[in-house]
């Protein structure tokens, strides 16, 4: 299974802020929302940085309230390492699991075409097994 089937089932929206918003926007965003990161783009829609409810607590825990009074591109994670749509299912909770990251945009030509989350990647290997599950009973019922 690759990211690719991911995106088919769940979509290509992806949800994304201006480096010079503040974290308090960042936070009602994700709040109204109900995702954990937003991916931060920067001229020309690129992937510059992604904030997730993460980094946003670590600010807060770092700085205090004051944080929020400051822009993403202050809190925002970097480095955002990104797949392709040709990636598995398994290379992905590979990076997830190394990383220690929750969240993956999807990049295609430099162009964010999507976003899968350590839930969409769950759901999908469980939907995976319940089907290989599913195959092996077919089996071994007609054998």
């Amino acid at each position: 299974m690759t990211v690719k089937t991911i995106l088919a089932r769940k979509g290509s929206s992806v949800v994304t802020i201006d480096p010079t918003a503040t974290v308090a926007i960042a936070a009602k965003t994700l709040t109204e929302r109900g995702i954990g990161a937003l991916v931060v783009t920067g001229a020309e829609g690129r992937t510059i940085g992604i904030v997730s409810e993460r980094d946003i607590v670590r600010a807060l825990g770092q700085r205090g309230v004051a944080v929020l009074d400051t822009s993403v591109a202050d809190i925002m994670t970097r480095r955002v390492v990104t797949c392709g749509q040709q990636d598995t299912i398994g290379e992905l909770m590979q990076q997830m699991t190394d990383g220690k990251f929750r969240h993956v945009p999807v990049v295609e030509q430099d162009r964010l075409i999507g976003i899968v989350s350590i839930g969409d990647v769950v759901k999908s290997r469980l939907e995976q097994m319940e089907q290989e599950s599913n195959a092996l009973r077919d089996y071994i019922r007609t054998a």
